[in-house]
């Protein structure tokens, strides 16, 4: 007889809340999933072994119906979480009162342009406490499907705004200090929340030209592979000990990720030695399903899922699993072990969690109402939109003067609230605009919200002009939006889109100071604007969240100072017809001009890491300790290093002085490593360290640290091993180099790290 899903029970499954097994009088009360002095992994195979084959495989899905019968609830494993508690099935916001809002921090693009690891260590700190704070109100399970920590190296992605930005390194300290933020630590006996490392690996494309995230095979070097788009991924496995992977839509080099047992086995569980059994992977929903159709790997359902079991994808987020596994069993596709081991991994994972412990017993079964937006966090949300908030081009006109006393906001972002969010949100305590902002400042304000985004009518302009005329300063508030870069849709061009560019030159031309704020998450080209004298500023402002509007205005007006950097490249418009979004190589070519600022060849229209402040800066970097150092003596003093990339090199000091007499501000020190070794064409510079200093007063200095490892001097060869190789290095510090140093490194080239081959 076929074992076959037995509907009806995700059928009773109901909503998606997170009750807690009952260990102390329920039916699993004497099975070892509920002895507290039992290893996870013990007391996960104890409840598996309890569960028939088809409730093994009833909760296979991320909709788990659970087993009524042995009081094991209904669990829904998919929650989001990127920039605050968000909605997704397994968060249940309440019309009102409490648990109707968690904090709504800035979208990670622009958090990720505050250069501040300590922020995102915070930032993830209180999402997770409030998440902590659903669940306990049966609000939310434990597993959250964040962060997005591909990096964003095509300007045209839609889910671009969901990422830190264009480098690997910054990805890589960025995504540490969130992960241990969200999960309580690196081995906490009770992780707060699992978080999930997305969407591995490759996946920067949406919905272009008919190229469909759903189908579309990522072609990549072994050499890209390893030295870009997985860096961030290592990280979280290797480094962060992060509790869930997810598998992408994508292909890579002609297998569907979900059931690319190279990714999921050789690189992931064996390179990167994430072995615990507590540890699993999800597919991205409705993945499985894509192996099948569109990418036609494989020829039947049955193959499809027993492809992707036996290459360690655990869950399936989607419901073909549990229809289908059944069938796959009863042609001997895939053994019941195997099964076993996907279940034990995700229950393992609630264990870690305190799911089958007496509240009394762990640390965050007593969080509540009362840690949700608390004004610690309500602060914070503010202050990372600030950190974020880049100032592109300034004449002195900001801040503004105290004369002013009238503003016209005009632009479809001057009334914004649920747009300064950007995508994955939920619902906000509240949201400021910058309309609502500029009124709490007790400005004369004439709002218009002239043309719309794509809006390509002159229809606006007449009662905008009025609003402009009416002023003595005009602030305009716009560039791309969700609407035209979000999941499943990607842009054409890199053009402020509909009218806006012609409305901005018209606005320039009334001779009263203008301010014009871009928003969004990815760059547009500013050329139309950067040198036309009488737009007097620019400002990236991103997606900032629900202080957003009281962020932009006090930035504007002097309350707080400008002090983030680009976190991407900011393109020319004709780099959309040089090279193909499905173009996954990052080195120049006669078809590709190279990708992010570390290969491309082209002249950016503005920098990655560019951004200005109110106040001048100097900076002095150290002196290395030696003119040359040799490779065999370096890597001889890594002994006990588990991995030397990781094992230190030398440390820097930066001394940064605020030479200017009135502005204290908020300083990022970027620190580049250049020169002539490794495999050609190497990149022209990559990011080695960096660090965020706060409140440097007018004509008093402060110091950085800024560490180096054996990794941050290594290259990547056509194999993606890992190479110390000898010649001379720069260090550069920041975008327009405040201080250069050299050495040079002797010797011959050392392996810090094999990569594993592709099988043949």
């Amino acid at each position: 007889m076929s074992i076959l899903l037995a509907l009806s029970c995700l059928a009773l499954a109901g909503p998606a809340i997170a009750a807690f097994p009952d260990c102390t009088t329920g039916p699993l009360a004497n099975n070892t999933v509920c002895d507290t002095s039992a290893s996870p992994v013990a007391r996960a195979t104890a409840l598996i072994g309890l569960f028939t084959l088809e409730e093994k495989i009833n909760n296979t899905g991320n909709t788990s119906p659970g087993v009524p019968r042995l009081g094991l609830p209904a669990y829904q494993w998919w929650q989001e979480a990127l920039h605050g508690v968000a909605e997704s099935p397994g968060v249940i916001f309440a019309e009102t009162g409490e648990y109707s809002y968690a904090t709504s921090f800035p979208q990670p693009i622009l958090m990720g342009a505050a250069f501040d690891d300590e922020l995102i260590n915070q930032v993830a700190t209180i999402v997770s406490t409030e998440a902590r704070a659903f669940n306990n109100a049966n609000r939310s399970g434990l597993d959250f499907w964040t962060p997005n920590i591909n990096p964003f190296k095509d300007p045209r992605w839609g889910r671009g705004q969901e990422t830190p930005g264009e480098d690997p390194f910054h990805l890589q300290s960025y995504v540490y200090n969130l992960i241990t933020g969200l999960q309580g630590g690196l081995d906490p006996e009770y992780k707060r929340i699992v978080a999930t490392c997305k969407h591995y690996a490759g996946y920067d494309l949406e919905n272009w030209e008919g190229n469909v995230r759903y189908g579309f095979d990522a072609l990549i070097s072994i050499q890209d592979l390893s030295e870009f788009y997985t860096r961030s991924f290592e990280t979280c496995a290797r480094d962060a000990n992060v509790g869930a992977f997810m598998c992408s839509y994508n292909a890579v080099n002609g297998v569907p990720s979900c059931a690319n047992s190279y990714l999921l086995q050789d690189i992931l569980r064996g390179h990167w030695n994430w072995t615990s059994d507590d540890q699993w992977i999800t597919s991205d929903c409705d993945a499985i399903q894509n192996i099948y159709e569109p990418h036609y790997y494989a020829p039947t359902r049955e193959l499809t899922v027993a492809d992707a079991l036996n290459a360690g994808a655990d869950l399936d987020c989607g419901t073909y699993y549990p229809e289908n596994l059944g069938a796959a069993y009863d042609e001997g596709l895939f053994a019941e072990s195997t099964l076993d081991r996907a279940l034990i991994r995700q229950y393992a994972s609630l264990v870690k969690l305190g799911y089958f412990d007496p509240a009394e017993n762990q640390p965050y079964r007593q969080i509540g109402w009362a840690n949700v937006s608390t004004p610690e966090a309500e602060e914070l949300a503010y202050r990372a939109a600030v950190e974020g908030i880049t100032l592109i081009k300034n004449d002195g006109t900001l801040p503004l003067s105290p004369s002013i006393k009238s503003l016209a906001l005009i632009g479809p972002w001057a009334n914004a609230t649920t747009q300064m969010q950007g995508n994955y949100y939920g619902q906000p305590p509240y949201l400021i605009s910058p309309l609502m902002a500029a009124e709490a400042l007790n400005y004369t304000v004439y709002y218009s919200p002239g043309p719309g985004v794509d809006d390509p009518t002159t229809s606006s302009f007449p009662a905008a002009f009025a609003a402009a005329q009416a002023a003595d300063a005009i602030i305009y508030i716009g560039g791309i939006d969700t609407t035209v870069e979000a999941e499943a849709m990607d842009r054409y061009t890199l053009d402020w889109p509909g009218v806006q560019p012609d409305f901005i030159d018209q606005l320039s031309q009334f001779g009263k100071p203008l301010v014009v704020l871009q928003m969004g998450g990815g760059q547009v080209d500013d050329s139309c604007l950067l040198p036309n004298t009488n737009v007097n500023a620019l400002i990236w402002g991103g997606y900032p969240g629900q202080s957003g509007g009281t962020a932009l205005m006090d930035i504007i007006v002097g309350n707080a100072a400008p002090a983030g950097r680009l976190p991407t490249t900011q393109y020319p418009l004709d780099y959309v017809y040089q090279v193909a979004m499905t173009d996954m190589s990052l080195r120049p070519s006669a078809t590709n001009p190279g990708r992010t600022y570390m290969w491309y060849t082209g002249t950016p229209i503005v920098e990655f890491g560019f951004g200005l402040h109110y106040t001048n800066f100097s900076a002095e970097l150290s002196q290395p300790s030696a003119p040359s150092y040799d490779i065999a003596s370096l890597v001889g003093a890594c002994e006990g290093v588990a991995h030397l990339d990781l094992c230190a090199f030398e440390s820097y000091t930066v001394n940064v002085t605020n030479i200017g007499s009135k502005v204290t501000s908020d300083y990022v020190a970027l620190l580049f490593v250049a020169g002539e070794h490794g495999p050609a064409p190497i990149p022209n510079k990559v990011l080695a360290a960096y660090d965020r200093l706060h409140t440097i007063a007018p004509l008093s200095s402060q110091q950085a640290t800024l560490n180096l490892t054996l990794g941050s001097l290594s290259r990547v060869d056509e194999y993606g091993n890992r190479v110390l190789y000898p010649g001379e290095y720069t260090l550069i510090l920041d975008v327009l180099p405040q201080a250069t140093v050299s050495f040079t490194l002797t010797g011959e080239e050392a392996y810090l790290d094999y990569w594993p081959q592709p099988p043949a």
